[in-house]
C-alpha cells in the first residue's frame, strides 16, 4: 500500500476513535451536570423549614420533582398492624432492613412512612426485634421522597416484607396509600423509647464523571499524538533504509515498501547503526 493511501487510513481511525471518545465525554458531562442536579436539589431541600402534606402533594397526585426531600408535618396516628420491612438495604455495611409503617392523616389520608433501618439479628437474617412506633395521636415530621421501581430482577419477597419501596407492592400488603410519595422519618412527637437507627443524609459526593470526561478528551489526543508518532517513525524509517541501500550500492526499496512496525520503530530510533558492520558486509559482497 503507497505511504499516502497507508497514512491517510492511520488519519481516518484517528478521527473515529476522537469521535467515539467525544460522545463518551459528552456522556460523562451529562451525567455530571444530572449529578450537580440531584446535590442542588438536596442542598435546597433538605433543611427546608416543615409544611404540611397538602402544600407539597395533593390527594392521589403525584409528588412535583422538584419537592423532593421537603419535609412535612404530619398529625394522626401510625397504623401498627400494617408495618412492613424492606429488605436488602444497604446500611451500617450489612443487607439492612427498612421500617415502613402507614400513617394516617387527621384528614384520613394515608401516607407512608419509612421510620429507619434495622441491622439482621445474631442468628437469622431478620431483625432481632423491631422498635413499636408511638401509639396514639402522634406528630412526625417526614421527608418526601418518590416511590421506587419494581425490582427489574424480578425478585420478590416472603409477606410482610417488600423487596423495594415500591408504593403499588407495599399497598398489596397494607392496602390504599398516597401513590405519589412516601416519607423518610426526621422526627415523631412524642418520641418513642427505642426507634430503628435513622437514615443518613445523601452523599454529596459529586462523583467521577467530570474527570472521566477529562480522561475521554486527553484519550482523542492521545490517539493523534500517536498517530503523529508512527508516522515521523515510518518516515525516519524509511530514509535509514535509503541510506543503507545507497551505501551498499543497492537501489533504494520503492516508496511504500515500508511497512509500519511501532515496536521496530522505537527500537531502530534506541539503536544506533552498526556502520562498520556495514562496510564489512560491503567488503563480502564483493569478494
Amino acid at each position: 500500500m503507497p505511504a499516502a493511501a497507508r497514512w491517510a487510513a492511520y488519519v481516518g481511525v484517528a478521527i473515529l476513535f476522537a469521535i467515539a471518545c467525544g460522545f463518551l465525554s459528552n456522556w460523562q458531562f451529562s451525567r455530571n451536570a444530572e449529578r450537580s442536579e440531584q446535590l442542588r436539589l438536596v442542598a435546597d431541600n433538605y433543611d427546608a423549614e416543615p409544611v404540611a402534606l397538602g402544600d407539597l402533594l395533593a390527594p392521589g397526585g403525584e409528588l412535583d420533582p422538584g419537592d423532593e426531600w421537603r419535609p412535612v408535618r404530619l398529625t394522626g396516628e401510625y397504623e401498627a398492624d400494617e408495618e412492613l420491612l424492606v429488605r436488602n438495604r444497604a446500611h451500617g455495611g450489612s443487607a439492612a432492613y427498612e421500617v415502613l409503617v402507614p400513617f394516617r392523616l387527621d384528614d384520613g389520608r394515608v401516607l407512608l412512612v419509612d421510620r429507619g433501618w434495622l441491622p439482621p439479628g445474631d442468628r437469622q437474617p431478620e431483625p432481632d426485634a423491631i422498635p413499636a412506633p408511638p401509639s396514639g395521636p402522634v406528630e412526625v415530621v417526614v421527608r418526601l421522597r418518590p416511590g421506587e421501581p419494581v425490582p427489574a430482577s424480578g425478585r420478590t419477597a416472603e409477606v410482610g416484607q417488600v423487596p423495594t419501596i415500591n408504593l403499588g407492592l407495599v399497598a398489596e400488603q397494607t392496602g390504599a396509600l398516597e401513590p405519589g410519595a412516601y416519607g423518610l422519618l426526621v422526627s415523631e412527637d412524642p418520641a418513642p423509647a427505642q426507634a430503628p437507627l435513622p437514615i443518613d443524609p445523601p452523599s454529596d459526593d459529586p462523583g467521577p464523571h467530570l474527570s472521566y470526561a477529562i480522561q475521554w478528551i486527553l484519550f482523542a489526543v492521545m490517539g493523534f499524538g500517536f498517530l503523529a508518532y508512527v508516522i515521523v517513525s515510518e518516515r525516519r524509517i524509511r530514509r535509514e533504509e535509503i541510506e543503507d541501500a545507497r551505501e551498499r550500492g543497492e537501489e533504494p526499496p520503492a516508496p511504500g515498501r515500508t511497512k509500519l512496525d511501532p515496536v521496530a520503530a522505537h527500537r531502530a530510533r534506541k539503536r544506533p547503526r552498526d556502520r562498520d558492520g556495514a562496510d564489512e558486509d560491503a567488503l563480502l559482497d564483493a569478494r
